[in-house]
């Protein structure tokens, strides 16, 4: 195994560790800022997250949203908005908030782990654009 995945894979265990249920996103991305990952672009429908950390790239093929030949819906940024702030609750899993974001018509998401932001796609070049907060770890 690579140091670039070992360090990955140690990243996000301490991660799930520590992020509390409710609001838990900046502590994931802040845990992993630490370990030297400075981006995280994900594919949808596919669930392909291609991490670029400070060791080299690692991907992760996830689960997929859907096989076979599928309309990709509009990017509505109001429906994108209601699944993010019910991430933010708690009030979906993350396989949920995955599957409104590609209803939204988000087709990639690209999160910047130095910026504190993550940006939505559409498939037309449609984005949204959200800041999220900096935290401090658990020791």
């Amino acid at each position: 195994m690579s140091h670039a995945i070992a360090n990955l894979q140690s990243a996000l265990q301490r991660a799930l560790a520590v992020r509390p249920q409710v609001g838990g996103f900046p502590t994931l991305a802040e845990t992993l800022r630490v370990a030297g990952v400075r981006r995280n672009q994900w594919s949808l429908p596919s669930c392909q997250a291609l991490y670029l950390t400070e060791l080299g790239a690692v991907v992760i093929q996830g689960e997929p949203l859907l096989s076979g030949c599928a309309e990709v819906a509009d990017f509505d940024a109001a429906a994108l908005i209601r699944a993010l702030r019910a991430d933010q609750s708690g009030a979906s899993t993350f396989p949920e908030f995955l599957q409104a974001a590609w209803r939204a018509g988000v087709v990639r998401y690209d999160v910047d782990l130095l910026a504190r932001n993550v940006t939505y796609l559409g498939s037309n070049g449609e984005r949204y654009v959200e800041d999220y907060p900096a935290v401090t770890l658990p020791a």
